[in-house]
């Protein structure tokens, strides 16, 4: 195996999936009022699925030890085997190799595995070829190390702490192995070389992020003070690490800040530290923007390397919408959200922004929410993380539990189901709910519930994804969007 140092932000590995969707087995989209794009026009892969299925159920048939994790999954966690699985290594053959390709898979060498097949439609683990009769199959966890120390496995670790990519043999059945594996920006499968400078500035880099100012007070100048601190946090990061490492540890820390926030984040993230998981089942992570803030923040995740996707619009009346982008290489999805106007669907708004702050006189939800918390990206923290479940278990685990309640669900396609907990209230400053109350955004009704019992915050969004569904529910998301509305929830819990 090389030493070789993980591959840089510009080899071809690390571009973002722009592919169209046009694999023969894909299903018609039954995504309701979807953005018509044949560049992002996702589908279910019911083929790839079986494939994927048949091996991984193969390789637990041979691995006792992985197959009691998988029910642990499932009966602790909520959570699936085949979401935490990052790839199948599995002996090559030019059948297995057929079905792989009539299933969707396309064959992109990374360093380490030069027999490496991925689906740029789906959401699928890879799978690679190797000689010989073992099969593995490599879990994706926060850290190699918890994991081994939750499971009491004093085993090797290749890679150095702090390093982009550690892994770790877990456990050996008949011909077949459970490995786990950390990524940190890197997509390859190569061991790099020590390198004790890196380690300790990437250290150094999330103590930064982590302990970022993010109140530079609460009006538009303010906010771009806030946006500059962090670019110059990120500039920094990036001159040290890179792009994809740097992505890598600003959501790191970004989750850390959400999960303060959010009870229900707090349980589940124990839930599954108690089996040395952590969130890299993580699926996507929501910022709320004011329309002042948005180009600043799509500027920002560019810098981080991310590239926009499609585009959402809830409807005539809704004003609201959002671009979804995303960053291949460090495994990240963002769904950025604004309250807009029909028209300004069309324009190029995350980068040309919009004319006012205010569309047709009136915040929408999520621009106040913004008024009321400030920006997801500044002193708020992110509106919720969402992450691949087991939709019913988990719902149920929760529930009896930690008395963790979902919301109506938003989404029950057979493909994609998604439901948020109930929401966290947040405290609403005196200073926010002046302003907000003066613009006529709010009643004086409204005024009095949030500052006698907060306004709704924070969510963990619960998301099942079957046949590597990649998209989203624009019908649904538009539904739930206006059911977190404050406003709506002061009116049914008080005034």
């Amino acid at each position: 195996m090389s030493n070789d140092a993980p591959i840089t932000d510009d080899q071809p590995n690390t571009q973002p999936n722009t592919q169209p969707n046009t694999q023969p087995n894909s299903q018609p989209n039954s995504q309701p009022n979807s953005q018509p794009s044949s560049q992002f026009d996702w589908r279910p892969q019911p083929m790839g699925q079986t494939l994927v299925n048949e091996l991984l159920a193969a390789f637990l048939q041979k691995c006792p030890d992985a197959a009691i994790l998988a029910a642990r999954m499932r009966s602790d966690t909520g959570t699936r085997f085949h979401d935490w699985a990052d790839t199948v290594f599995v002996p090559g053959s030019p059948v297995l190799h057929q079905r792989l390709i009539e299933a969707g898979f396309t064959q992109r060498p990374v360093p380490g595995a030069r027999e490496h097949f991925v689906h740029l439609g789906a959401m699928f683990p890879a799978v690679v070829f190797e000689p010989g009769d073992t099969r593995r199959v490599a879990i994706k966890v926060d850290s190699v190390a918890d994991f081994l120390a939750t499971w009491k496995l004093d085993h090797p670790i290749e890679g150095e702490p702090w390093s982009q990519f550690r892994r770790a043999k877990a456990f050996v059945g008949d011909h077949a192995e459970l490995w786990a594996c950390e990524r940190h920006g890197y997509r390859g499968f190569e061991i790099a070389k020590p390198d004790p400078a890196r380690s300790i500035a990437a250290q150094r880099h999330l103590e930064n992020f982590r302990k970022r100012r993010r109140d530079f007070g609460d009006d538009h100048a303010a906010d771009a003070r806030g946006f500059e601190h962090a670019g110059k946090l990120a500039d920094a990061a990036i001159h040290d690490l890179g792009r994809d490492w740097a992505c890598d540890l600003w959501f790191h820390a970004e989750r850390d800040y959400w999960q303060r926030r959010c009870r229900a984040g707090r349980v589940q993230k124990a839930r599954q530290d108690a089996l040395g998981l952590g969130w890299a089942n993580h699926d996507h992570h929501t910022y709320r923007s004011s329309r002042h803030c948005y180009t600043h923040l799509i500027a920002f995740l560019e810098k981080l390397g991310f590239a926009c996707r499609e585009k959402f619009y809830a409807g005539h009346e809704a004003f609201w919408g959002a671009q979804v982008i995303e960053q291949p290489t460090a495994g990240i999805t963002i769904f950025a959200d604004v309250d807009m106007s029909p028209d300004e669907l069309l324009g190029d708004f995350p980068h040309r922004g919009f004319s006012s702050d205010v569309p047709g006189g009136k915040l929408g939800t999520i621009g106040l929410w913004c008024a009321l918390h400030g920006e997801a990206f500044l002193q708020a923290g992110m509106h919720h993380l969402e992450c691949q479940f087991d939709w019913f278990g988990l719902t149920e685990q929760l529930a009896r539990e930690s008395n963790v309640k979902m919301m109506d669900p938003f989404t029950t396609f057979p493909y994609l189901r998604q439901a948020f907990t109930e929401g966290e209230r947040w405290r609403v400053s005196e200073s926010r709910l002046r302003r907000v109350l003066s613009m006529g955004q709010i009643t004086q009704a409204q005024a009095e519930e949030f500052r006698t019992t907060g306004a709704m915050g924070s969510h963990l969004e619960n998301l099942e994804r079957n046949d590597g569904f990649k998209g989203f529910n624009q019908q649904g998301v538009s539904d739930i969007i206006a059911r977190t509305d404050p406003r709506k929830h002061a009116a049914v819990t008080g005034a």
